[in-house]
């Protein structure tokens, strides 16, 4: 494995054949179970090898329940009791509770068109599913709140990041001086390539100039992780207050599904938290 398996912003587990990610700003709080998936430890083939988690994927079906239940065992989660967003690379954000534990799972789903999730109920596991977009987790140990959102480059430009500490602060009274903030892997600067219209898009909404770059033919590369990171800055959340893991899943597509470095033909990563008892 070509990156580093622990740093002051993560560490790579593994257990036997599988290896997932956590922050150590998270791990820290003693308060969740939480984890981001590599592509090592499950069972499925081809394009899927082997840890896939896209359920819609068109993996067979005893592949995806043997990976499902191998990354929750890991992390200690019940993977019975996942709330599975629904993500259309939107903003739309839900709170889950009790009620909602399994939906997308073992029951039928009414979430729809959800790119976050937010709880403050115990033992409520949610998922978040990706392949280059940024997974971004959400933690305030002082109300004892957590949150997934997926912010694709259309849910990072229109500021998901932002609508999550809104709710934050609306539905559970945090401060944003207290919420802990992990960026995941996801593409990184060194291959997200946008023409000039979306570039456009990114230099309206967003402030600055730090994030992007132009190299040739009209080209530029933009940095998920510095737009991310500068929008929750702005919320008030402390720099301090925010881990980057750094990781490119185009660069190291032999360790993540990336869609762009596969060519779209790839399975699913996936970012699990849950608040532990």
């Amino acid at each position: 494995m070509n990156i580093p398996m622990q740093t002051s912003t993560y560490t790579m587990h593994q257990q036997e054949d599988l290896f997932y990610l956590t922050f150590t700003a998270l791990d820290n709080t003693k308060i969740v179970n939480h984890g981001f998936s590599t592509r090592f430890g499950g069972i499925s083939q081809g394009i899927f090898e082997s840890l896939n988690l896209g359920l819609y994927s068109g993996d067979l079906s005893k592949n995806l329940k043997y990976n499902y239940k191998k990354f929750c065992t890991a992390l200690g989660v019940n993977n019975q009791d996942l709330v599975l967003s629904d993500q259309i690379h939107e903003t739309k954000i839900y709170c889950a509770t009790k009620k909602d534990r399994g939906k997308g799972i073992i029951k039928e789903s009414d979430l729809k068109g959800i790119d976050g999730l937010i709880t403050n109920e115990l033992k409520v596991p949610l998922i978040t599913f990706y392949a280059d977009c940024v997974p971004l987790f959400f933690v305030d140990p002082i109300q004892r709140v957590i949150g997934l959102a997926h912010a694709g480059w259309k849910g990072t430009v229109n500021k998901i990041a932002k609508a999550m500490v809104q709710k934050f602060q609306s539905y559970y009274h945090s401060n944003p001086q207290d919420i802990l903030v992990g960026i995941g892997p996801s593409i990184g600067p060194c291959c997200f390539e946008v023409d000039e219209p979306v570039a456009h898009i990114f230099q309206k909404q967003i402030t600055g100039d730090n994030w992007i770059q132009s190299f040739k033919n009209g080209k530029y590369k933009i940095d998920l992780w510095k737009v991310n990171q500068q929008i929750l800055l702005e919320t008030g959340i402390p720099k301090n207050n925010i881990s980057i893991m750094g990781l490119c899943t185009k660069c190291h597509k032999d360790i993540f599904f990336s869609h762009r470095g596969h060519q779209g033909k790839r399975g699913s990563l996936a970012a699990i938290m849950e608040l532990k008892e």
